[in-house]
């Protein structure tokens, strides 16, 4: 113990003796470091910290797979099918994707965010409760009454956490809802919720629409395979009470928390693998200053021999100071690290799943910090072992005839510096490759026409339930007077009324062709299917290509009409007019859903709903006045409404006027999420932007660690060489003779460095053609682009010491020992 202490003691005496060293070595290893930690911190919130329930790791999404992968949506059909396999599953529940909202009324108007639940919601999620119960199976049942669970947060916020709110009413839409229950402090939900209210399922509905998700807990000792196996058992019953034939899709289930992460695991992995070349890159930077220094020292370490000193002890001591580095290094790159991936989310909020819009999920735990501390550790290992034993194969009689400055020129030294060098460089340049394919990405996705207008252009949601609200006649009327009030707002242009917005996406309805039969192989099509009022399209500035768009003539009473878009058109009425075509919209849902054909009346331009790096898919428009009364009851329970207006100016400075007015119209109901297309297209994008941003961010950590390892080589050869660029110029080297030898004896490095990066981006980057849009993973001008700036960066970090060597004195160089 006391020799580690001597050595702890001599480390602190030579890095104060030499704080450029010092302070060199812990800033290339911080950045490192931070950047490792920004990352894993991101990485551990999402994929690594286990689900916040008990039991979590027998939870699992029930799904519908198929050929473009697995969905999580559900019909009550399916959920009834699913909740009869007893043989697997302990506990079935469904739930909203995200909740409509619910508007408290009263005293204090308010909408909050509820979702629809099953009775077994609450066991499968093992929610603890901080007063009362949860639902009864006769209150998930129609008819059931009005009951209500109440979020811990919502309970301390409204109530003032008094335990006297079990038992009274909550009016939700001007409905009394009884409060049976309050959720605990810990339980975080996924969608967050601050209540919620039974389903309700029909035991016998033939409803196929698909509006909620699925989750299970498995019985213990069930296996996923086995599962599965049993799914497949599910989906032939299922086939069989409905008389499916060529379905199309399969049941399958999986770890509830791979279902939730699924679509950004590939991103994050990719990241943490290019934040690793970072810290290799440090590496060995850190190890080309110990080595250079370690050379200074051989005189040292020969003296020490000498007096009895064994190898190990030496090797021992170097290992010492690496750890020593490392872990100083650590503690600051943590803190960079920490602040760093704030910092990032707070520019570019990502949109990851499980940390919340505003990234609060994110936090130091145990992982994190063992995380750090063993990168930390590691580092100091790897980095410090390659030169502690170079240095200690020391030959005790050249060591000591040496002189201390300039010994150690030796080959395997200099050949082990250069191979360092080169190694950052190659790696600088997959970072590099990679940087630029994103900062294409996302370039190309600006480029992209959303097909529609975003500026000036302002939604907000609006939950409607209720009595007044439960048929379309009720939300046609709101329709018609919200817009007529917002119309006179002086400063507005135009005002429209949804249940969808461009680029958020719409359902998915069935549907057939008036005389055109169904291909029994491939069943009935379906396409994207949303409500819209007159002016949705004019306010949009979404070109009619054909025919009309909705007018104040298209009633509940008028006849059915619809929209169609330009890719309904191309694929299913390719060289013809499909004005004046019928459709039947949402066949095969049930009776409540069936409905007259309806005339095709207008062809509509592209918009680009399900995101900008995603084509356009076919999307069927009816008017909101003409939506059936079963759709608008759905409707109302799975997502909220949206209003939409453009102004003239910045459409902020009129959100309270709009908002008055359409508490009015609404008769008190309040309005959220008020947002504008600008920013609602910005964070379609977010997730391609964080990665961009992360990944050129390395690129540029990479680039500017490569250069000073390149210039910190050839600064000291050249110092080295001093004696030797003498006696040249003695014997007639020029200035430019001398300049160019250095320069090519570093730009042979940096040229061997590019080489080998070529290659390995070439076998890498196919990893992140997942992440790629308008740009292929082997890119010829990225390929060019790329190498190009590497091989400027080392240029300019080569010149200015083959310029310093230039302007040497012969006579004064000729006198350095």
């Amino acid at each position: 113990m006391g020799d580690v202490w001597n050595d702890v003691k001599h480390a602190l005496h030579l890095f104060v003796k030499s704080p450029g060293f010092t302070l060199a070595a812990v800033l290339a290893l911080a950045l490192g470091i931070g950047a490792n930690t920004a990352v894993f911190t991101v990485v551990n919130a999402v994929l690594l910290k286990p689900l916040g329930y008990p039991d979590a790791d027998r939870i699992v999404a029930v799904e519908m797979s198929g050929a473009e992968g697995s969905q999580r949506a559900a019909s009550i059909t399916k959920f009834h099918v699913y909740q009869q396999q007893t043989s697997i599953f302990s506990d079935v529940a469904a739930y909203d994707f995200a909740g409509p909202g619910f508007n408290i009324t009263g005293g204090r108007p308010e909408l909050v965010h509820g979702i629809h639940v099953s009775e077994a919601y609450f066991r499968v999620f093992g929610a603890p409760m901080a007063l009362g119960r949860t639902f009864t199976r006769q209150e998930d049942l129609p008819n059931g009454g009005n009951v209500v669970v109440l979020s811990y947060g919502l309970w301390q916020r409204r109530f003032g956490g008094n335990p006297a709110v079990l038992g009274s009413a909550l009016p939700l839409g001007g409905k009394p809802y009884t409060i049976i229950g309050v959720t605990g402090r810990d339980f975080a939900p996924d969608p967050e919720a601050d209540l919620w209210v039974p389903f309700q399922f029909e035991p016998n509905s033939t409803n196929q629409g698909h509006f909620f998700m699925v989750a299970a807990m498995l019985k213990p000792g069930i296996t996923l395979a086995a599962a599965n196996a049993q799914m497949k058992l599910a989906l032939n019953q299922f086939l069989r009470l409905y008389g499916i034939k060529n379905p199309g899709f399969g049941f399958m289930v999986e770890p509830l928390r791979d279902s939730i992460v699924n679509d950004v695991r590939r991103s994050l992995l990719i990241l943490e693998g290019a934040v690793a070349l970072v810290l290799l890159i440090a590496c060995a930077n850190v190890a080309n200053l110990l080595l250079v220094r370690a050379t200074g020292r051989k005189r040292e370490f020969a003296i020490r021999t000498a007096l009895g000193a064994k190898r190990v002890r030496i090797v021992r001591q170097l290992l010492t100071e690496s750890v020593m580095l490392a872990t100083a290094s650590g503690l600051l790159g943590s803190a960079l690290g920490f602040a760093g991936v704030r910092a990032l989310l707070a520019v570019s909020p990502a949109g990851l799943p499980r940390v919340g819009e505003d990234g609060a999920a994110i936090g130091v735990d145990w992982r994190v910090l063992g995380f750090t501390l063993a990168v930390s550790a590691l580092t100091g290992i790897v980095f410090g072992l390659f030169p502690a034993f170079t240095a200690s194969r020391t030959d005790l009689t050249s060591s000591l005839k040496e002189s201390g400055n300039r010994s150690g020129t030796g080959f395997r030294q200099g050949r082990a510096r250069s191979a360092l060098v080169v190694g950052e460089l190659s790696l600088a340049l997959v970072l590099l490759v990679g940087a630029a394919l994103l900062i294409r990405t996302f370039a190309a996705l600006h480029a992209v026409n959303p097909g529609f207008d975003t500026h000036h252009v302002i939604t907000m949601e609006m939950s409607l339930t209720g009595d007044r609200y439960e048929k379309t006649a009720g939300v046609a009327q709101l329709s018609r007077d919200g817009r007529e009030r917002l119309d006179a707002i002086p400063g507005v242009e135009e005002s429209a009324f949804t249940c969808c917005l461009p680029i958020e996406g719409q359902f998915g309805l069935p549907f057939v062709i008036v005389g055109r039969p169904v291909d029994p192989a491939k069943g009935e099509p379906g396409a994207g299917w949303m409500s819209a009022s007159p002016d949705y399209y004019k306010l949009f500035r979404i070109p009619v290509l054909r025919g009309r768009e909705f007018t104040n003539s298209d009633t509940g009473s008028a006849p059915a009409v619809m929209l169609i878009n330009e890719a309904l058109a191309k694929q299913y009425f390719p060289n013809q007019n499909p004005v004046g075509q019928q459709i039947y919209v949402g066949k095969g849902m049930g009776p409540p859903f069936e409905e007259p054909a309806r005339q095709i009346v207008g062809v509509v331009g592209n918009t680009h709903d399900g995101g900008l790096g995603r084509d356009p898919g076919p999307l069927m428009i009816v008017p909101d006045a003409q939506v059936l009364d079963a759709m608008t009851k759905l409707n109302a329970n799975i997502v909220p409404l949206r209003w939409v207006v453009r102004t003239r100016g910045d459409p902020q400075g009129l959100v309270p006027q709009i908002t008055e007015q359409l508490r009015q119209a609404s008769g008190g109901f309040p309005v959220a999420h008020i947002r504008t297309m600008d920013e609602m297209v910005a964070r379609s994008t977010a997730r391609e932007n964080f990665n961009m941003i992360l990944l050129t961010t390395f690129g540029a950590v990479a680039l500017l660690l490569a250069a000073i390892g390149v210039y910190g080589l050839m600064a000291y050869s050249v110092e080295q060489r001093t004696q030797e660029m003498g006696i040249r110029m003695a014997l007639g080297a020029d200035r430019p003779a001398i300049r160019r030898m250095v320069v090519w004896h570093g730009m042979r490095l940096a040229l061997i460095g590019i080489v080998l990066g070529i290659g390995a981006a070439f076998g890498l980057t196919r990893f992140l053609s997942s992440l790629l849009f308008g740009v292929k993973s082997w890119d010829p001008a990225v390929f060019i682009a790329a190498p190009l700036t590497l091989t400027t960066v080392a240029l300019f970090a080569v010149w200015l010491p083959a310029t310093r060597a230039s302007k040497l004195n012969p006579t004064e160089a000729l006198r350095v020992e």
